[in-house]
């Protein structure tokens, strides 16, 4: 048998890997600092933690609710959460509530179907269109408008 169709050894592989490189682990525990190796973070304190968990929140809370406005379905009268980002882009926050109720909805799920496969309800964009013609919904737009500058 040739020398080179041989599998290499893995554990010889494995062993010089960690030679050459180092071995890293990432369990939660202590390390003797007087062999030059420590944690790769540091742990806040009490309060420090404190904070930046209320900060991350308030980060999150303005990412997922910032700019939505409570637009009527004019069908079934279900409210949900709408942010219209651009002419192609709406953003919408259904409720398990509103789920339910909607008719849409309720008409799929009459006939054996599964209104998680839809897009949307085609009753609620008319609702949003609507909203937006008669100025109670804006669209958000990142890009500054021509008079601004």
């Amino acid at each position: 048998m040739d020398p080179r169709e041989e599998a290499p050894d893995v554990d010889r592989l494995a062993r010089a890997m960690l030679l050459l490189h180092g071995g890293h682990d990432d369990d939660e525990h202590s390390h003797d600092s007087s062999a030059g190796s420590t944690l790769k973070a540091r742990s806040f304190g009490g309060e420090r933690s404190a904070a930046l968990r209320e900060a991350t929140q308030r980060d999150r809370d303005r990412y997922l609710r910032s700019g939505l406005v409570s637009v009527d379905c004019r069908f079934c009268h279900v409210a949900v959460e709408v942010k219209k980002l651009g002419p192609a882009h709406t953003s919408v926050q259904w409720s398990t509530e509103a789920t339910r109720r909607c008719a849409y909805f309720a008409e799929i799920r009459d006939s054996g179907g599964d209104p998680a496969r839809e897009k949307g309800c085609p009753r609620l964009a008319d609702s949003i269109k609507h909203a937006v013609a008669e100025g109670c919904l804006e669209e958000i737009s990142s890009a500054p408008s021509p008079g601004d500058g």
